[in-house]
């Protein structure tokens, strides 16, 4: 196992600088959506994942995906232009967001990639820290538009 420490500093330093107001949730380990979703006190549909994908080689998007979807990929293709999308894999990943699986979150990533949310992605809402049981919970308005996202239907029931 790779030992990351805590890198929750950089994305809350990200936050900072955004100018978002946020609150941190600091948890042990959870075992599912539920769980997690009430370790930080919230609904399921609001805790995000951060999905990389990559569109090409060197080019990849974030997905900002809320709890009990998955992404619909033949709608993403279509919003991006694409005949190909594909998952990279976790060291890729890390890599390219500086984070690993299950911590990912737009927020202090070691590339800025554009950012795509589900149009469900509303109210307040929870995404990764950065950090294993690491959560920053924010304003989904403030966050898309501090990140400049594109918003879309790009989601299906999980």
């Amino acid at each position: 196992m790779v030992d990351v420490g805590d890198q929750s500093a950089r994305a809350i330093g990200a936050a900072d600088a955004l100018g978002l107001p946020y609150a941190v949730t600091r948890h042990g380990p959870v075992g599912s959506l539920e769980e997690a979703a009430a370790a930080r006190g919230i609904e399921p549909h609001q805790l995000l994942k951060t999905m990389v994908v990559r569109v090409a080689e060197g080019d990849h998007r974030f997905v900002l995906v809320p709890g009990g979807r998955e992404i619909a990929w033949p709608r993403l293709r279509a919003l991006l232009g694409v005949n190909r999308l594909s998952m990279p894999s976790a060291e890729a990943a890390r890599a390219v967001t500086g984070y690993v699986r299950g911590t990912i979150t737009p927020l202090g990533s070691r590339s800025p990639l554009p950012v795509i949310a589900d149009q469900r992605v509303v109210g307040m809402v929870s995404l990764g820290g950065g950090a294993p049981g690491v959560g920053i919970t924010v304003d989904a308005a403030a966050l898309l538009a501090a990140l400049d996202a594109t918003v879309a239907d790009v989601t299906d029931p999980a």
